[in-house]
């Protein structure tokens, strides 16, 4: 990974990290105002609104940062694009919100949905065009390679929905103020993105139409390919929460969307590479540097997996104490939906940083037919489970639809021209996870005290994860300090100079095989476990009240 993709990851990585920080204190709180039935109307909107959207904005974000990312040399390039995605995105805003205005009117929304939520879609009208801008401003800046700009304003986003949000809905206007806290929001970024957007290029290029040499055509198949992509994409996202509304009951759209939202913690890494490599990989693909582009996947799909591995694990040992914790006791059924979507959700990690290169090409066709077969088997699966399983049913479904996701992606990547798994060291992942996972899970349940188990668990699991994997091979022992060597200042030099001496101390000593790093690790594994649920087992019955 070079420096200005690490770079981009970093900044995407960081405000991710703080949005995620944010959302973890907003959510629940949300949940309690709202109760669990009107968490669940809140989510059932929000579902419907987004794959809405996809319609009205997904070509549009996805185009302007592809293209302006492109290294081409017409005059004006960046100017064209800017003021041909500005136009294209407020035909489809006006367009956009002037039919659901229309729905929710003529009792089109009464009809599918119930008279008790059409109120809320003359709401979402307007959030369309707010949101349309929102998004555009934040994908131009991206597609500049501005991210210390659009990230800033991800996290304004967050806050503004915030500071609005909850003291409405604390004030009880219930799911309404929910709404306004996102209208607001989106009107602060969006004015804010588009005054920065207009310091880069100014936006009185919206004014001006490019030559027919243009290339319009290329620029509206790719939003159309897009737009099918990213609907396929939102299904995987949206498609249970709309079907639970249907055949169950609000509080159990509540839970279950509680579950979903401790589940989806673990792609807040692998999703921020994904913004990036759209973009950062076009330059790329239009240099034909291939094998870079497979370098660079391999190892992403590596480290993806054991960052969200190490997550997984560690939000399945803590499930019983953290969801009454962050949710309160109502929330107690989403337990069993979380545990089974946790294992899909690896898969959806992984593939996302594969579509983003995928999408990086241009070429969507492969993607879009990878990403079919699986909302295809989502679907499916969802329509047989639900009415007779409920939540348990949809997280049956949605895991095994999410987990398919990394395999069809794998072979697009192949016929795109790129391997992902060039390097990826699967089995070494997996064994690192399996035999990290027994110590964890033994550490967890054997802490009685639920504050103690969340202060402990998570750090100690973190080192033990990172010791086997560093065993196994998953990890060479210098990477670690390779991945912080992209960081700035001090870390990052002091990090390239780790990384060099390691390199240098351990490059001429062969490792062990195989057979026998599985033997000695899982007898490790176990007599860790056996440690952790004798001696300190003790200590910290002792410490718990």
């Amino acid at each position: 990974m070079n420096r200005s993709i690490a770079s981009g990851v970093f900044s995407v990585v960081s405000s991710k990290v703080v949005v995620l920080i944010l959302t973890a204190v907003s959510t629940p709180l949300l949940y309690r105002y709202l109760g669990a039935a009107g968490f669940g109307d809140y989510a059932f909107l929000m579902s419907v609104f987004a794959i809405y959207m996809i319609f009205v904005s997904s070509g549009i974000t996805d185009g302007v940062r592809k293209f302006l990312a492109e290294d081409r040399r017409e005059a004006n390039w960046s100017e064209h694009v800017v003021g041909f995605y500005f136009r294209l995105a407020v035909i489809l805003a006006v367009l956009g919100a002037g039919v659901m205005m229309w729905a929710a009117s003529n009792g089109v929304v009464d009809a599918a949905f119930g008279s008790e939520l059409t109120p809320y879609f003359y709401v979402l009208a307007v959030l369309v065009i707010t949101a349309q801008f929102r998004d555009y401003a934040r994908k131009t800046l991206m597609g500049f390679g501005l991210e210390r700009y659009s990230e800033p304003l991800k996290i304004l986003d967050t806050v503004g929905f915030i500071f609005v949000a909850i003291p409405l809905v604390a004030l009880g206007f219930g799911v309404t103020g929910a709404l306004a806290g996102h209208l607001v929001a989106s009107v602060l970024v969006a004015v804010g993105g588009l005054v920065i957007v207009n310091r880069r290029v100014s936006l009185s290029c919206v004014a001006s139409l490019p030559s027919r040499e243009f290339p319009r055509k290329q620029m509206l198949t790719f939003n159309t390919m897009s737009i099918a992509l990213v609907f396929l994409l939102m299904s995987l996202y949206h498609i249970d929460i709309v079907m639970l509304q249907q055949f169950t009951s609000s509080d159990d759209v509540g839970n279950y969307r509680a579950a979903l939202t401790l589940a989806e913690f673990l792609w807040f890494v692998p999703l921020a590479i994904q913004t990036v490599f759209v973009h950062s990989t076009s330059e790329l693909w239009s240099r034909n540097r291939r094998e870079k582009i497979s370098e660079l996947a391999a190892r992403t799909t590596r480290y993806t997996f054991l960052l969200t591995a190490v997550m997984a694990v560690g939000l399945a040992a803590l499930a019983d104490v953290a969801v009454p914790i962050y949710f309160g006791d109502e929330a107690i059924p989403a337990i069993a939906p979380l545990l089974l979507l946790l294992p899909g959700s690896l898969g959806f990690a992984l593939a996302r940083p594969v579509l983003a290169i995928s999408q990086g090409k241009g070429t969507l066709r492969f993607p879009v037919a990878a990403t079919g077969a699986a909302a295809l088997i989502n679907v499916v699966l969802n329509v047989a489970l639900i009415p007779t399983y409920g939540m348990v049913g949809a997280a049956v479904a949605t895991s095994i639809g999410y987990g398919t996701m990394f395999a069809f992606h794998c072979w697009s990547a192949r016929v795109v021209g790129f391997d992902p798994l060039e390097d990826a060291r699967l089995l070494q992942s997996t064994i690192t996870t399996i035999l990290a996972g027994i110590p964890i899970v033994a550490l967890a349940t054997t802490i009685s005290n639920p504050w103690l188990a969340l202060a402990v668990v998570p750090p100690l699991g973190f080192v033990i994860f990172v010791s086997f994997a560093l065993l196994v091979g998953a990890l060479d022992p210098s990477e670690p300090f390779e991945i912080l060597a992209y960081a700035p200042g001090t870390v990052g030099s002091t990090a390239e100079s780790v990384q060099e001496r390691i390199e240098e101390t351990i490059g001429a000593h062969p490792p062990l095989g195989g057979v026998q790093w599985l033997l000695f690790l899982t007898g490790l594994s176990l007599l860790f476990s056996g440690f952790v649920l004798g001696f300190l087992g003790a200590e910290l019955e002792f410490m718990s009240p």
